[in-house]
């Protein structure tokens, strides 16, 4: 009887520890913009771009993705982009910069949300619907699961997509940019980094 118990007991223990970790919630994530400073194996030190140093460990099997200068021409109808703007008093947004997104990579953060980039921006993520020129510019209709956003890209906005990277680019200097979630130590751990191609700050 006495061994039952305890069997029950330590199985009452297991289930309590299993949904403790299954609410636990999540490390948080916070988009890292920076220089690489080195990479030792896993260790990636980078300086962020308000100069703290910032510790991540890369995960064994982590990606390297090339962030390439592409021209205005690659954003058609139809093609799935990022653009990080602000809003205007005419309620349309002015794009800061474009990712034209990879076709394997469309769907990627769909939506209209708040972004990092500068205070106040917004990022959207959508398909484009619609394109008219506008003061050597673009105007785009970005159409989304829930709606649709107008933005303006002004002449000389930064116009990027994704290409295979490999981890020879993350060499001291590097400009990057990537996702990485904050362990309780304060040091980060990331799954892939993003890195500009030819010197390129990434603009996202």
């Amino acid at each position: 009887m006495r061994r039952t118990a305890t069997v029950v007991c330590v199985a009452l223990l297991n289930l309590v520890m299993a949904i403790a970790f299954a609410q636990a919630p999540a490390a948080p994530t916070q988009r890292i913009r920076g220089d690489v400073i080195a990479l030792d194996g896993q260790a990636l030190k980078v300086r962020s771009r308000t100069g703290e140093v910032v510790d991540v460990k890369l995960a064994d099997n982590y990606t390297v993705t090339a962030v390439a200068r592409v021209g205005m021409d690659r954003i058609v109808p139809g093609v799935f982009v990022g653009t990080a703007s602000l809003p205007q008093a005419d309620g349309t947004q002015k794009s800061l910069e474009v990712l034209v997104f990879p076709e394997a990579r469309r769907g990627s953060g769909e939506g209209h949300y708040p972004w990092d980039l500068q205070p106040g921006s917004m990022m959207t993520n959508a398909t484009v619907a619609e394109i008219t020129k506008v003061d050597q510019g673009q105007r785009l209709t970005l159409k989304y699961k829930d709606g649709e956003k107008v933005i303006v890209v002004p002449p000389g906005t930064p116009v990027v997509t994704f290409e295979p990277g490999d981890r020879s680019m993350l060499v001291p200097g590097a400009h990057v940019m990537f996702g990485a979630a904050k362990q309780p130590d304060g040091t980060f751990t990331a799954a892939g980094v993003n890195v500009g191609k030819d010197g390129l700050v990434p603009p996202m």
